[in-house]
């Protein structure tokens, strides 16, 4: 029995979603979101809520009910709060630039500057030269979008120098040492 899945969805006022057959759509206002739910997993409103289920008790569709309902839950909280992730960097001469809302200049240490340009329906925030802020309504991009990111200059174990996100620890070591 799924723990995950057979809790309902409360709908925020403000979000309307539809379902027909294994697609479900979910319009807020922040945007919309859409998805086509795994084979054999349905969902269904009743008043205020949104109910995931599945067909059978087989193995197959148990691990897909929590999922399902997983993503479903993300959309919903997509389009009426937004999801965020913010980065730090950290070293000296690093530093990132906005380039309007969907692009960033980061200086990493590299002879260039590193350009990188957002998908469509994500947005960034510089409110200081060591910090960015990656917004939008789909959870998954806006992850990806943040491991990019980082992905250009990780933190190294040293100095700690890097692209971090916010509050990660960055485990240390000790350097070489004089006899």
């Amino acid at each position: 029995m799924s723990r995950i899945g057979n809790n309902p969805i409360t709908l925020p006022s403000g979000v309307d979603i539809a379902v027909s057959g294994s697609a479900v759509t979910v319009k807020g206002p922040k945007g919309e979101l859409n998805i086509d739910l795994p084979e054999g997993i349905t969902a269904r409103q009743e008043g205020e809520d949104l109910v995931v289920e599945r067909p059978d008790d087989e193995q197959e569709s148990k691990a897909l009910h929590g999922l399902a309902r997983s993503l479903v839950h993300n959309m919903v909280t997509g389009v009426s709060e937004g999801f965020r992730k913010d980065l730090e960097i950290v070293g000296v001469g690093y530093r990132a630039a906005a380039k309007g809302k969907d692009a960033l200049e980061l200086q990493l240490g590299f002879s260039h500057s590193v350009n990188y340009k957002a998908p469509p329906g994500i947005e960034f925030d510089v409110p200081e030269q060591t910090k960015i802020s990656i917004s939008g309504i789909d959870k998954q991009v806006v992850g990806q979008v943040a491991a990019e990111i980082r992905a250009f200059k990780k933190p190294e174990p040293y100095k700690g120098k890097g692209i971090r996100y916010a509050g990660e620890h960055v485990i240390r070591k000790a350097g070489k040492q004089a006899k």
